[in-house]
């Protein structure tokens, strides 16, 4: 098991020194999903929840708490992020948005941080803005799903259920159309 990096000798918590590492290119995917009753997520699709656009509103509040993952999260540093995108993959049959963020930086430390807030945010936007017609929206599913550079080396997720996590041949996420 590796050692946390997070603790002094003491055993408190600490900002990890950084210092001493290269910029180096840096990328993160992360998601979530979104389960709501038909009528709410029928409400989302056709445009008509009184509060406005659910996914463009959500979409902006994802990015903006990327900026401002070091604010939030105590060990976070702050980081100049280079790139962010959402996906939003609304299913019929789950009642379900999937929501999936794509973070880049150059940087001496990571994006998974910032790429996690994105989709978290982004899904609590879905339920601020539709908490009048439905109480019992459900987020789940918030998970890593591939890291790319630093010392660490590159990671991705095993394979779980089906996500909005549809990449192309050059590993980037697609876009999905809206309509």
């Amino acid at each position: 098991m590796s050692k946390l990096t997070h603790f002094n000798n003491e055993g408190h918590a600490k900002m990890v020194d950084v210092s001493e590492k290269q910029k180096t290119l840096r990328e993160a995917v992360a998601t979530c999903s979104v389960y709501l009753n038909e009528e709410t997520f029928g409400l989302i699709k056709s445009g008509e929840v009184k509060k406005g656009d659910v996914l463009a509103v959500a979409q902006v509040a994802g990015i903006m708490a990327t900026k401002r993952t070091s604010d939030i999260i105590p060990m976070c540093h702050p980081i100049v992020v280079t790139g962010v995108d959402l996906f939003f993959l609304p299913d019929e049959k789950r009642n379900a948005i999937d929501i999936t963020a794509t973070v880049r930086c150059k940087e001496k430390t990571g994006v998974e941080m910032e790429a996690l807030l994105a989709v978290s945010t982004a899904a609590l936007t879905i339920y601020d803005m539709c908490k009048a017609v439905q109480k019992d929206i459900e987020i789940s599913n918030i998970r890593l799903l591939k890291k790319t550079g630093g010392n660490s080396g590159d990671y991705e997720a095993p394979e779980k259920k089906p996500v909005a996590n549809k990449t192309n041949e050059s590993g980037r996420v697609r876009r999905s159309r809206r309509r």
